[in-house]
């Protein structure tokens, strides 16, 4: 019988100063974003509703503790890191905005990713930590932006070409990311 010695005589990457709210993308998706966010430094993630989120990504079986563990788990194995993200569920928009949204964002810059925004996400707007809001696979509603905006979000687009939100997940959290 072999015996298998470990030694963790490193320590994890730096956690990324981003923490993500995220409209409850399709579970496939869902798996994906989970694991490219926690590769990427990501320690907290909230997941949210929205009018583009289909009702049925609510039921899948991914959103339940065990099975978000075990996707957080490979993106940390991946990026060689130990420190769990903490995943947060809200499946209603207008509550969690009015309600919670202020306490979770403090002092944070607050930017929310929108395609038909003029101001470009740049590495320069994020001098502090940040709470980067994505909507869902066509954008977050006229309704859902503005009531970001009037809890103090910034609309900021990441170019000109319409993502989706695993890349948009990568091209914003790299535009964020120090190094």
């Amino acid at each position: 019988m072999a015996e298998l010695i470990v030694t963790l005589d490193s320590p994890p990457p730096p956690p990324l100063a981003v923490s993500l709210i995220l409209a409850l993308p399709r579970p496939k998706i869902l798996r994906r974003v989970l694991r490219a966010a926690t590769m990427l430094g990501v320690k907290e993630i909230h997941l949210l509703n929205g009018w583009r989120v289909d009702k049925s990504y609510w039921q899948t079986p991914l959103l339940t503790p065990q099975r978000l563990r075990a996707e957080l788990l490979l993106g940390l194995e991946q990026a060689l890191d130990t420190a769990l993200p903490r995943v947060h569920i809200h499946r209603r928009f207008k509550p969690f905005v009015e309600d919670e949204l202020d306490t979770i964002a403090g002092a944070r810059c607050r930017l929310v990713a929108h395609p038909r925004s003029a101001e470009p996400l740049t590495m320069a707007r994020a001098d502090k930590a940040v709470l980067l809001a994505l909507g869902p696979e066509g954008g977050f509603i006229p309704y859902e932006v503005d009531a970001l905006v009037a809890c103090g979000f910034t609309p900021v687009t990441l170019g000109p070409r319409v993502l989706t939100v695993e890349v948009a997940l990568a091209a914003a959290l790299g535009r964020l990311s120090p190094a």
